[in-house]
């Protein structure tokens, strides 16, 4: 693409002398990513300041460079200018090189998402879940889809591994391009709260959003609940008139959306009046059965996902699936015939008669709604094995402590992923929040595994938190691989359980 066609989706969109125009190969944010004839875009983040690269960039191939108002590292860099071998290079200012980015990549990539039906997913939890169920009912229907999440990106054969929830704006509209050259129809993105403060989806057409529900997490990216919530809504008001929002009527935040969106609204929920309702909800350990109730049609399902919160789940997807016209048929199926999401309340038989579930849970919220799920199913003791991940918001760990002793007959704390910090300091804080002595403190991760297996008898239910899918832990000075899963099975074999 040549430059000149490039940059006029820029809210400063310069003329060119048409010496300086070039084919253009590539975009990067990172200089050490650029190549010949390519475009840089300086972004200031949480750890470096990409206006400080620029002349990295420029010795690698950038010929035009986007950087932003009143950077005093590039004050005097406005305009055309001359480097070594009179290579000419073009600095221009925008108000924000985050948004910058996001719109270069989209027409960089020739908006992809203008020819696919994308589907974003926001709130604290339930993104996942509701994307694969998203994923497995469009199937059912004979749809192409894809799914963009905490897990990986996957499509067609192709599985990528995820490095953040919602990736950067030129790995997503280079993923979304892909998609569409292989013929992808649907996809279901969860998108993070980081992701919508960062811009990273500026350049995304939304067909669709879903709100799940809003709780304390990531307060020390957001610092307040109404900041995290406000980067939320920022999905829902960017969303055109013809697109549909999704939103769980039982959450305050959900509603306050209804307000802040200029799309279709769609409220779901199971105790507050909405468009599409669950009624008569039943739960046992292995089957969720209800009905879901539209001013038009009720539909009895049946569903492995256990749980209140995982009724919520099917709803929004149920909810989007009716609105999108796919028949009850496929809806109710796909459904039925969904097993599970990997580390989502996923469960590891035992012969020994108690039951093993391995879950995501790494909020108040989330740890409470899976341990009241398990709790309402449960014929013997509730046995929790979690920990609090470090460098993150310290002021959830208390609060989980309580929510875990209270909720579970006992309680091993241990480690997470704790990153830069001591794992006992973190273990320190959330026993602060313990109310009971129904606990202990086991740093090694795998000893309290062990011990909570062992500890367990016929009838029991032995739940780990926190890690769910996720296949390593993050130490000070390295990661190792870990899995809840592959533990809980070889601490099962060593105890002949």
């Amino acid at each position: 693409m040549r430059l000149t066609h490039l940059i006029k989706i820029l809210e400063a969109n310069p003329s060119i002398p048409e010496a300086c125009d070039f084919q253009v190969r590539g975009i990067a944010c990172d200089s050490k990513k650029v190549g010949e004839d390519f475009v840089f875009v300086a972004i200031k983040g949480a750890r470096a300041d990409g206006h400080k690269f620029i002349e990295e960039a420029i010795q690698r191939g950038a010929r035009f460079i986007v950087v932003q108002n009143s950077r005093p590292a590039v004050e005097e860099k406005r305009g055309i200018f001359s480097y070594k071998d009179n290579k000419k290079v073009i600095f221009i200012e925008v108000s924000d090189t985050r948004k910058a980015l996001a719109d270069l990549a989209a027409r960089f990539y020739d908006q992809p998402s203008q020819k696919l039906k994308v589907i974003g997913i926001t709130g604290t939890n339930g993104k996942t879940t509701i994307s694969y169920l998203l994923e497995a009912i469009l199937k059912k229907a004979s749809f192409s889809s894809a799914v963009v999440g905490t897990i990986n990106y996957h499509f067609k054969d192709k599985i990528i591994a995820a490095k953040n929830t919602t990736p950067g704006p030129l790995e997503l509209q280079a993923l979304l391009a892909e998609m569409l050259k292989e013929k992808t129809e649907y996809v279901a993105m969860e998108v993070s709260s980081h992701a919508l403060d960062q811009r990273r989806v500026e350049g995304i057409n939304f067909h669709a959003a879903v709100f799940t529900n809003l709780t304390q997490d990531h307060l020390d990216y957001h610092l307040t609940l109404e900041e995290y919530f406000l980067a939320k809504a920022k999905l829902f008001q960017g969303l055109s008139p013809g697109a549909l929002a999704i939103v769980n009527n039982d959450d305050p935040y959900g509603r306050r959306i209804r307000d802040l969106t200029p799309a279709r609204f769609i409220g779901y929920g199971i105790d507050s009046p909405a468009e599409v309702m669950a009624v008569d909800l039943e739960c046992d350990i292995n089957r969720t059965r209800f009905k879901i109730r539209t001013d038009k049609q009720t539909i009895t399902l049946e569903s492995r996902l256990i749980g209140k919160h995982n009724v919520y789940n099917i709803l929004a997807a149920a909810a989007f699936s009716l609105e999108e016209g796919i028949e009850v048929k496929n809806i109710k199926a796909a459904i039925e015939d969904f097993v599970l999401v990997p580390g989502r309340l996923e469960r590891i038989e035992t012969p020994a008669g108690f039951s093993v579930f391995v879950d995501y849970a790494h909020t108040p919220d989330a740890l409470f709604n899976v341990l009241t799920a398990l709790r309402n199913v449960s014929s013997g003791r509730l046995i929790l094995v979690f920990g609090c991940g470090g460098d993150r918001d310290k002021t959830k760990r208390a609060k989980m402590g309580q929510v875990a002793s209270e909720l579970a007959d006992h309680v091993f704390i241990t480690s997470d992923n704790p990153r830069s910090e001591a794992p006992e300091a973190i273990i320190s804080d959330i026993i602060k929040g313990v109310k009971k002595e129904n606990y202990a403190a086991v740093v090694d991760r795998r000893q309290a595994i062990e011990k909570a297996l062992g500890t367990a008898r016929e009838g029991d239910i032995v739940l780990l938190a926190g890690k769910g899918h996720e296949d390593y832990q993050i130490f000070k000075d390295k990661t190792i691989h870990f899995s809840d899963q592959e533990v809980v099975r070889e601490c099962l074999r060593a105890l002949n359980k």
